[in-house]
């Protein structure tokens, strides 16, 4: 099998979360604990970083990496889904991992995958760790995929773990209470291993506490202790919230693991996001006149703090091209969007997209103005013909609907 042969025997093993939806979701870490057993246990040969949240998880990993990689470590990276290529999904220094690494795990290991029916997600966390381990990096900061106490991530003893926020999304797998979604998240924290918490949520703070003095567990709450702003590269507004998160993960590093992080590398890394590992889609300018932005917000809480930013932005006619999965609660989000836009409804091209015409007839419904397209690129490009200069097209909805533009 080439690349392209070995990526797409991937996509068509047990579901894959970003295509089915819940199908795809594992009630036990069985076939992740079998397979590192298979691999000799590649995540306990280097240092790691756990990343848990429902927002903000995505951003604050490549900048815990960046930072880290300005200070001189070499730094594995983590993260999920990938917008364009699979391999985005797992980097060292930010460079990703070869298709001749890919091919070759997937041959060595394809009658274990066949035999205990491994998903997608599982192999793909198998890969990274081995990777990571035969590459001898100094430290992997690793994203969690979804929740976190059940995740195939969650066969690591990390350094630090660090939870971004807890919010309503997932609800069908995580539950539909913000307490019983961060003790899904807490299910990351692990005996005596600190853990930095992004922002203090008072349906979710007892929640934590409880979890981390159980497990003897150090617990800082970084809204309440970073008070110094930083700059970065990621201009989104939300990134204060993640900037304050991952700096004081920096410090805990630092002050209580004993990391050589200086504040030099911490300003330089918050501002080299992007040429440092390659991130993408988070409040990403595409052009300037019509301003165009897309970004991978995808939930209430994401989707609140990007309205709120286009509040900000100075245009005549806002455009917005916007496509969600099926299982997204449009009552939590039609709320949140503005009226007085027009909208360009598409369907992300994956299994799980819900069809333009359905999103179309519901957001008519709610008392919006638009119409639906074939695919996210016709309704881009109906939405380039329509815009005059001064106007502002907002790319979003989904992070399937950024990945067809970037």
């Amino acid at each position: 099998m080439n690349y392209q042969d070995t990526v797409n025997w991937m996509f068509k093993q047990l579901p894959m979360y970003q295509n089915q939806g819940k199908s795809a979701f594992k009630k036990n870490l069985t076939n992740a604990i079998h397979l590192a057993e298979h691999l000799k246990n590649p995540q306990q040969k280097f240092k790691s970083i756990h990343v848990a949240g429902t927002n903000g998880k995505g951003s604050c990993s490549h900048m815990l990496a960046s930072v880290l990689q300005e200070a001189g470590y070499k730094v594995g990276l983590y993260t999920s889904p990938h917008l364009k290529d699979f391999r985005e999904r797992i980097k060292i220094n930010g460079q990703e991992v070869s298709k001749q690494f890919v091919i070759g795990f997937i041959k060595r290991n394809l009658s274990f995958f066949k035999i205990n029916k491994l998903s997608f997600f599982e192999m793909t966390v198998g890969m990274a760790f081995d990777y990571f381990a035969k590459e001898k990096v100094d430290i992997a900061v690793i994203e969690v995929g979804l929740g976190g106490r059940l995740d195939s991530t969650n066969i690591i003893t990390p350094e630090l773990a660090v939870i971004t926020n807890i919010g309503f999304d997932h609800m069908q797998f995580l539950g539909t209470t913000y307490e019983s979604i961060a003790k899904e998240k807490a299910g990351i924290i692990k005996p005596n291993v600190p853990v930095v918490i992004g922002e203090t949520q008072k349906e979710t703070k007892g929640v934590f506490k409880q979890i981390a003095e159980s497990n003897d567990a150090e617990i800082f709450f970084a809204d309440r202790e970073v008070k110094v702003s930083y700059e970065s590269d990621l201009k989104g507004n939300y990134q204060q919230k993640n900037i304050k998160t991952v700096v004081k993960a920096l410090h805990v590093l630092k002050e209580v693991l004993g990391y050589n992080i200086s504040e030099a590398h911490i300003k330089t890394g918050l501002v080299k996001v992007v040429q440092n590992t390659g991130l993408k889609g988070r409040w990403q300018v595409l052009q300037i006149k019509p301003k165009i932005v897309c970004d991978t917000a995808h939930n209430k809480e994401g989707l609140s703090i990007i309205v709120q930013q286009l509040d900000e932005e100075t245009y005549q006619d806002l455009h917005i091209v916007f496509g969600v999965v099926k299982d997204k609660d449009l009552e939590t989000i039609l709320p949140l969007l503005p009226k007085d836009a027009y909208y360009y409804f598409c369907k992300p091209n994956v299994p799980r997209g819900l069809e333009a015409h359905i999103l179309e007839a519901r957001f008519i419904e709610a008392g919006f103005k638009g119409q639906s397209y074939f695919s996210v690129s016709k309704a881009f490009k109906a939405a380039l013909s329509e815009a005059k200069s001064e106007d502002f097209i907002y790319i979003g909805g989904s992070t399937f609907v950024v990945a067809e533009v970037v």
